[in-house]
């Protein structure tokens, strides 16, 4: 018996990386599915441009697809790009033979604006590929072509997805909406007779590759068994999260960051242990002297790009307080318990991505001279000189702080405190790469 789920692309090769079969087998490797593969054609490409353009032969793309089928088995595959009519013609007669769910991208056009499907194609397309979909997954731009109409507005992607799916036999159509204006991004899924709506915030991020890693991630879950429209509520979550932690690379539209979905899941894993760890060693050391009235906190974050807000810090739930001659954690480590120290350390990245973790402790001179005779480097801002702009907008005056103590130190500080204002307690606040190198620097002015 087979324990691993497989999944089969039939796409072009990108050499960016960003999209196509490379695309694909990043997805499936991030839902756990075996990837395979039948390549159409190799693109020399870019996240500018395609400058030049392979087919592979038909006879050998279908033979791709009948050696990994008999061989290995398929739970589910994909479509990408077919680039011409003979491919698409020999890639339908194969994959009709067989049992298994296909999702079908109809790529046309590359982010750059470049053709991926030639003219004579899409009728083939047409003709051939969509009357076996199990799924045809458009953006706005392709389900025009494929329609014939005009689509500006949610109504009318509901109107083109019906139309799609009735004039050429399609199981189902999803009109993804990342086109359309508004703030949110709602694909409009057409199945079984009957409209579904998937919604998510329109983010800022890297969309090079968006179309083929959403239908990887739908074909994948489908080879895991679920459902379509669970599958496509999966692969909605996937791509609002690779789109918003895509990773800036190249000089034009940066690619997708499938990894994300597996990596950020594990990183706060070895956040939780490592900062848990470094909190009881902490408590053992009982400095007493070093907490503050309104407690201490020990943060942790995840790395960039996945730090964007306080829920991607890690704290303690409770702070760590005084308890007789010894200091205890109130709660667990735990991700967004944290607000004012989460914002310094998320300010503090800014400007050093690597320095992920902070402790504050309570302000004194004798603690700021210790340091600096450690060697350690301090800076300060204060709250007097705080902009009105800044002191009125919530949230702000920790992250203005934060970048006003970094621009006044000549190297990067160790250590940035502040001498409070009306209500608010001076304080000390300690920087390092992580919970360890932190707690160096407390046992130092120990």
């Amino acid at each position: 018996m087979r324990l691993v789920k497989t999944a089969l692309t039939i796409a072009g090769s990108d050499s960016g990386g960003g999209a196509g079969i490379e695309a694909d087998l990043k997805t499936f490797t991030a839902f756990g599915v075996h990837g395979l593969v039948a390549i159409t054609s190799v693109t020399a490409q870019n996240t500018t441009s395609v400058t030049a353009i392979h087919d592979i032969p038909p006879e050998v793309v279908a033979e791709q697809i009948r050696a990994v089928v008999e061989d290995i088995g398929v739970d589910a595959a994909k479509t990408g790009m077919l680039s011409n009519a003979e491919i698409i013609k020999a890639v339908a007669k194969t994959v009709e033979k067989y049992d298994f769910p296909l999702v079908v991208d109809p790529v046309m056009i590359a982010k750059s604006g470049a053709p991926l499907l030639r003219e004579d194609a899409v009728d083939a397309l047409v003709k051939y590929i969509l009357p076996l979909a199990t799924l045809v997954t458009p953006n706005r731009f392709e389900a025009e072509k494929l329609s014939g109409m005009e689509i500006k507005t949610v109504e009318d992607a509901r109107r083109a997805a019906k139309k799609i799916a009735e004039e050429t036999g399609a199981k189902a159509v999803i009109v993804k909406g990342g086109h359309l204006s508004g703030e949110y991004a709602i694909d409009v899924l057409y199945h079984n007779g009957t409209f579904k709506e998937y919604r998510a915030p329109k983010v800022e991020g890297c969309t090079h590759g968006t179309g083929c890693s959403f239908s990887a991630a739908i074909t994948a879950n489908l080879a895991k068994g679920l459902g379509l429209e669970d599958a496509i509520g999966v692969a909605k979550k996937f791509i609002t999260l690779g789109i918003a932690t895509g990773h800036r690379i190249g000089h034009g539209h940066c690619p997708v960051n499938q990894s994300a979905w597996i990596e950020i899941p594990a990183e706060k894993w070895r956040i939780y242990k490592e900062l848990s760890e470094a909190v009881r060693k902490f408590e053992e050391m009982s400095p007493v002297h070093l907490i503050p009235e309104v407690g201490t906190n020990f943060v942790y974050s995840l790395p960039l790009p996945y730090a964007r807000t306080i829920e991607d810090v890690a704290g303690v739930k409770g702070r760590i307080v005084k308890y007789g001659n010894s200091v205890k954690a109130v709660g667990p480590v735990e991700f967004g318990v944290s607000d004012h120290l989460a914002r310094a350390v998320l300010a503090y990245m800014r400007f050093y991505p690597e320095y992920r973790s902070a402790i504050n402790v309570r302000y004194s001179e004798e603690i700021v001279e210790l340091a600096k005779e450690q060697g350690l480097k301090v800076s300060f801002y204060d709250r007097r000189e705080e902009p009105i702009e800044v002191k009125e907008k919530e949230g702000a005056t920790i992250p203005w702080g934060i970048e006003t103590a970094v621009k006044r130190a000549k190297n990067r500080p160790d250590i940035i405190y502040h001498l409070g204002d009306i209500g608010k307690e001076p304080m000390i606040i300690i920087f390092g790469k992580n919970p360890r190198e932190v707690l160096e620097k407390v046992r130092l002015i120990l």
